[in-house]
């Protein structure tokens, strides 16, 4: 099926997650469900309409809890400020690592306000998921005072507590999530995340592969970008293949897209002017072609990506269908707690799932 090419329509609409781990000791679980469970998460989140239009996804990744942290900064690091680039997102979990330390919740939800770029629309979804297993009442910052601060901005907090239900409540993961009219959500972080094969595994693999051959690397960082795409398919790959056919999926929707690096990308969102480009930041195999043939190579690449796009959300159906039918009575905890979370704050934003 040929594509013709259609105008991008600019989103106005965000939808902004800030994502707090505990990274100390006993969290190994924890921070193996979300290198697990990401990409499934992000394919849910490509599926939310809000006012008639697909909201533009942002990620932003602190840890909080371990040793290897500043003491001075209340052992907490952000390690990615809001973001669209999906294979950065995946590269920074992906390096996370665990060690035991002193958790301070108060501290880390007010450095992800004080830092970050929440924005002013009242029309965004703006949500902040802390996870650990201490006292939320540790360290400095009183998360009271954190919470009546993320009021102001119009941002949701919801908390997981790793760990029993009820004894969540007693160390007050509830109360924090409760000021703001957040979710409070226990989950076992220590559960193996489920992974169910199908016969349309291999098919969306391969397709994955020559989705791949359309990316055209442009500028100083191109080439280590795209090297950086394909790292990521490995990691999740190494994880399970079942994680790797999430992160394909992932790679057909609308979420997933490289403006800063990828010719096509950037020249079909209007993020750059052929004109502006000089040769030398191109592909060498581009170099020569004039820029009325650049211009139709680059919309031929396009029209191809669609094209895979739609091969791959077409195996996808077939393979909601067989899920449906072989699916073990088991939940994936972080993952379930995440979106239950998002899709009743969403409801209240005039946000529905397609």
């Amino acid at each position: 099926m040929e594509h013709k090419t259609p105008l991008p329509k600019e989103t106005t609409t965000f939808i902004k997650v800030a994502l707090l781990l505990d990274t100390s000791n006993s969290m190994d679980g924890l921070i193996d469900q979300a290198k697990a469970q990401l990409w499934r998460i992000v394919n849910q989140l490509s599926y939310v309409k809000c006012h008639d239009e697909h909201p533009r996804l942002q990620i932003a990744l602190y840890e909080y809890g371990n040793d290897n942290l500043s003491k001075e900064k209340g052992y907490l690091r952000q390690v990615l400020a809001f973001s669209e680039d999906l294979d950065d997102i995946s590269e920074q979990l992906f390096s996370l690592t665990t060690n035991g330390g002193n958790e301070y919740c108060g501290a880390a939800i007010q450095a992800s306000l004080n830092d970050l770029d929440w924005g002013i629309s009242s029309s965004n979804l703006n949500l902040i998921f802390i996870a650990g297993n201490e006292p939320f009442n540790q360290g400095a910052v009183a998360y009271q005072d954190a919470a009546i601060n993320a009021i102001e901005k119009g941002i949701t907090i919801n908390t997981i507590f790793c760990g029993d239900y009820a004894q969540g409540i007693q160390l007050h993961w509830e109360d924090a999530a409760k000021l703001t009219q957040g979710n409070y959500l226990a989950i076992n972080h220590n559960k193996e995340t489920v992974h169910i094969a199908t016969p349309y595994d291999n098919e969306i693999l391969d397709q994955n592969k020559q989705l791949n051959n359309t990316y055209m690397p442009y500028g100083h960082r191109g080439t280590e970008k795209l090297n950086r795409q394909q790292k990521q398919d490995q990691n999740a790959y190494n994880h399970s293949k079942a994680n790797a056919v999430s992160r394909a999926l992932s790679k057909s929707s609308h979420a997933y897209k490289n403006t800063s690096w990828d010719l096509v990308d950037a020249v079909m969102e209007h993020k750059i002017n052929l004109n502006d480009i000089s040769r030398e930041n191109l592909p060498k195999q581009l170099q020569n072609m004039s820029k009325k043939e650049l211009s139709r190579y680059i919309t031929k690449q396009y029209n191809k990506r669609l094209n895979i796009q739609d091969n791959i959300k077409t195996l996808n159906l077939k393979r909601q269908d067989y899920l449906t039918t072989h699916t073990i009575e088991s939940h994936n905890p972080l993952e379930k707690a995440m979106l239950s979370a998002i899709k009743e704050q969403a409801k209240k934003r005039h946000c529905n799932w397609e």
